[in-house]
């Protein structure tokens, strides 16, 4: 057991808080993936930190950046998810936008026809009411005041009864290893279901995002229809897409 190399990697998980297999592989190019994966598993058995698929974080994680933050971050690019993603948008559908800050955007640019709205953003749900056609339907629960979304067991309940055309669903971290994950469990068992309850599904990630590990998968590319972004996407990443049969925007 190599003490020096795995204080090297635990002092590098502090820093980065969230690492993949392939950073650590870089990190110490002189032991095998094998060797590796000990070494997790040792570091994790002493609590310093916890494994992930695909990687490892920090044993004191706080998930995603605070609403806020987020609401500063990239709105440009964001804008141009949005425009994309609203070419699918079609009259008399059952939508469902969870708390992402680009369906926030979304729905700034979202023209006033007839739909079915569902989301567990209240900041969503009170930007649609400027919009007069939309019927908006608020999935209740818990509210996350870092994130600003709605999770909890009685959100889990709505989206079990209600059916869903097209689902836009905001993305932490997209990478080949781990798929699509998110911050927080209680996010990843909302995105989780309204996948499975949609008929299509669209996953929102900017550039930013790409290669970005997340503590929770909620989706692999072969669960989801469309993957949005605001730049060319990884080659990776697209290629692992295509094979999906996920269509790039």
């Amino acid at each position: 057991m190599n003490t020096i190399r795995q204080n090297r990697i635990c002092d590098y998980i502090e820093t980065k808080k969230v690492v993949t297999i392939r950073e650590l592989q870089e990190l110490c190019p002189e032991v095998s993936l094998m060797t590796i994966h000990r070494d997790l598993d040792a570091l994790e058995a002493c609590g310093a930190v916890i494994k992930v698929r695909g990687g490892a974080r920090a044993a004191v994680h706080v998930g995603d950046p605070g609403f806020d933050i987020r609401m500063r971050a990239n709105n440009e690019g964001k804008a141009v998810i949005a425009h994309k993603a609203l070419q699918l948008l079609r009259e008399h559908r059952s939508v469902f936008l969870d708390a992402s800050t680009t369906n926030l955007m979304l729905v700034r640019a979202m023209p006033d026809i007839p739909l079915n709205i569902f989301t567990t953003g209240p900041s969503i749900g009170i930007e649609l009411c400027r919009l007069t056609n939309p019927v908006v339907t608020l999935c209740g629960g818990t509210i996350n005041r870092k994130n600003m979304a709605l999770s909890g067991g009685d959100t889990l309940e709505v989206l079990k009864k209600i059916n869903i055309d097209l689902a836009f669903i905001g993305v932490s971290g997209c990478s080949v290893e781990t798929g699509f994950a998110c911050g927080t469990e209680s996010d990843m068992m909302v995105k989780r279901l309204v996948i499975e309850k949609a008929r299509t599904s669209v996953m929102m990630c900017d550039k930013a995002k790409f290669g970005r590990l997340m503590p929770y998968t909620f989706a692999d590319f072969s669960d989801v229809n469309y993957l949005v972004s605001d730049d060319t996407v990884p080659e990776d990443i697209r290629q692992a897409a295509e094979a999906a049969g996920v269509k790039i925007l």
